[in-house]
C-alpha cells in the first residue's frame, strides 16, 4: 500500500515551460506534456508563489507534497509553492481532430467548383463569370 506523506506527480512538462504571474493567479506554468507532446499543459497555482521562480524553465515536475504545498523541479533547482488551489488543464485539440474523420466535400459544391475553375481557364469564361458575378 503507497504511502498517503509521500509526494505524489501531478504534472511533467518537456522542453520549455514558461512561468507568468498574474494578479488572481501567483502562477501559471505552460509547456508540452511529457507524456503527450502535442499537448498544451497549463498548471495555474492559486495562492503565494516563492518571486524567484525564472520566467522559463525546462523538463519542469510539478508534485503535491501535501495539504496545499506543491514542489516545482526544474534540475538543478526547485521551489515549493503553497496555493489554495491547482488548476490543470490540457489542450486535447489535436488528439480530437485527429479521431474525427475529414467531412467528405458535398457533390453539388463539387461539380460547381470545377465548371467555375474550368470556365476561368478561357477568356470567353472569365468574362461570363465576370457578368454573373457583377450584375
Amino acid at each position: 500500500m503507497s504511502d498517503p506523506t509521500s509526494p505524489h506527480v501531478l504534472a511533467e512538462f518537456v522542453g520549455s515551460v514558461i512561468c507568468t504571474r498574474s494578479s488572481g493567479a501567483a502562477l501559471t506554468l505552460s509547456g508540452a506534456a511529457l507524456d503527450a507532446p502535442a499537448e498544451r499543459l497549463v498548471l495555474t497555482f492559486l495562492g503565494v508563489a516563492p518571486g524567484e521562480v525564472p520566467a522559463t524553465l525546462a523538463a519542469a515536475r510539478v508534485t503535491a507534497v501535501g495539504g496545499q504545498a506543491y514542489r516545482l523541479e526544474s534540475p538543478p533547482e526547485h521551489w515549493v509553492i503553497r496555493a489554495r488551489a491547482l488548476h490543470v488543464h490540457r489542450d486535447v485539440q489535436t488528439a480530437f481532430f485527429q479521431a474525427l474523420p475529414p467531412r467528405r466535400v458535398p457533390l453539388v459544391k463539387r461539380l460547381f467548383w470545377r465548371v467555375v475553375l474550368r470556365l476561368a481557364a478561357h477568356r470567353g469564361g472569365l468574362r461570363l463569370i465576370t457578368a454573373v458575378r457583377g450584375r
